[in-house]
């Protein structure tokens, strides 16, 4: 142990806590152990978390409410992790992300057996699920009431549809009225949408509604650079409206490793990862709520508390290198800005769907979720995927992707 008169330094803090490697994992998994083994912990043991590990709060817009800075994004199988959702609570993050896709549905299940075990622990949960697939009110509603089910709830603290907003004419009046009735019921206690296409279109129309109460949408270190992201994230915070981001750790469809081994050289000498580094990016933006990370292993979760109880902010040259890097890595790097994708090769709508699916396959690792995801796509838009021409929508994208050849790829790992 270290002596009072030898405090640990942010570098070793940040070491201790976020890269403790397989002794961490061995260690956290027996102190979680499964919770139908005899020596899973109890209630009491999951409502007490060390007072130095739990993560500070922020609110969460108009609806007063405060929420933990780091949320766990479990659109993974938890029926066969359970354990994690137990190393949640001990570091504080109450906040659990899912959707009714999300593990072919066992990311719900898992959660619904949680709340099995432990209904008390229920209040002190803020859960979020989201209408997967879903595109009518009747959708929305059958999506919700099974989630509900799963979940042994009766009801969801945020509840997002569209998942995957992709332009404002989905928020239509239809699905106003269905969730004014939902909160009427009190099956759903908030309202908002996911987007990772048109981002800043999505946000600027939700700005403009009453009944939206938070938005989840894709915001890292390239689009904090973008202008008119940044206008639509303010016109959603002065309309009150809660914002979470996600996609933070900037995971690539097309790798660039010289970018990447420059900026994880500049901050692992002041004792950051490059993933820590761009979560604290974020969140120096006070105008966001949380950052939504999907962590199913105690060794990332231990590793991004750790970045988020570290007080040091980066300074100017760190922003300024992460400015450098955004820059870099464009070209490995889909923005989301799917209508211009639409607009110049309209045979091919499924474009910037099918960039975020092989970057679940290549930077996530989830080969089977990103095959399930492709292969939702119609047959007759798959079968021409190779043969279709891309060349006005390459000169079109502003961060130059290569599209023919990653569309080329994509078929070659998904299908």
């Amino acid at each position: 142990m270290n002596s009072p008169q030898k405090p640990v330094d942010r570098r070793s803090f940040l070491k201790s806590l976020g890269t403790a490697g397989a002794a961490s994992a061995f260690i956290t998994s027996k102190i979680f152990a499964d919770v139908n083994q005899p020596s899973g912990l109890n209630t009491e043991q999951l409502a007490e978390s060390p007072k130095s590990s739990v993560l500070p709060c922020r609110k969460l817009g108009k609806t007063g409410i405060s929420i933990p800075v780091l949320a766990n994004g479990v659109m993974f199988d938890v029926m066969s992790n359970f354990g994690i959702l137990q190393a949640n609570l001990m570091h504080g993050i109450t906040y659990w992300d899912t959707a009714y896709s999300y593990g072919n549905g066992n990311s719900e299940l898992g959660v619904g057996k949680f709340l099995k075990k432990h209904p008390e622990m229920r209040k002190k949960l803020f859960i979020v699920t989201k209408a997967s697939g879903a595109f009518s009110s009747g959708q929305i509603e059958q999506r919700l009431q099974e989630s509900l089910k799963r979940m042994n709830t009766d009801y969801i603290d945020m509840y997002y549809a569209p998942h995957g907003c992709s332009s404002g004419r989905q928020l239509s009046q239809d699905l106003e009225n269905w969730v004014r009735s939902a909160k009427e019921r009190g099956l759903i206690k908030y309202f908002g949408f996911s987007t990772h296409n048109n981002m800043a279109d999505c946000l600027m129309a939700a700005s403009k509604l009453d009944w939206i109460d938070a938005v989840m949408t894709t915001y890292n270190a390239a689009e904090m650079q973008r202008p008119q992201m940044q206008q639509a994230v303010q016109a959603c915070f002065d309309a009150g409206i809660g914002v979470i981001a996600m996609k933070v750790i900037l995971n690539m469809t097309r790798r660039q490793p010289d970018a990447e081994c420059e900026i994880m050289t500049h901050f692992l000498e002041k004792g950051y990862t490059r993933a820590q580094a761009l979560i604290k990016a974020v969140l120096s933006d006070e105008r966001i709520a949380s950052v939504c990370i999907r962590m199913e292993d105690a060794t990332l979760l231990k590793s991004n508390v750790a970045a988020i109880l570290d007080k040091t902010a980066l300074t100017s040259d760190d922003l300024e290198a992460l400015k450098v890097y955004s820059k870099a890595i464009c070209s490995g790097y889909c923005a989301g800005c799917a209508e211009i994708c639409e607009k110049a090769s309209p045979e091919m709508p499924y474009v910037r769907d099918i960039m975020r699916y092989l970057m679940y396959h290549d930077s996530y690792g989830d080969t089977i979720y990103a095959r399930e995801l492709f292969a939702q796509i119609p047959s007759s838009v798959r079968a021409k995927l190779i043969q279709a021409d891309y060349s006005r929508a390459e000169a079109l994208c502003p961060q130059h992707m290569p599209i023919s050849r990653l569309m080329t790829e994509a078929a070659r790992k998904l299908a």
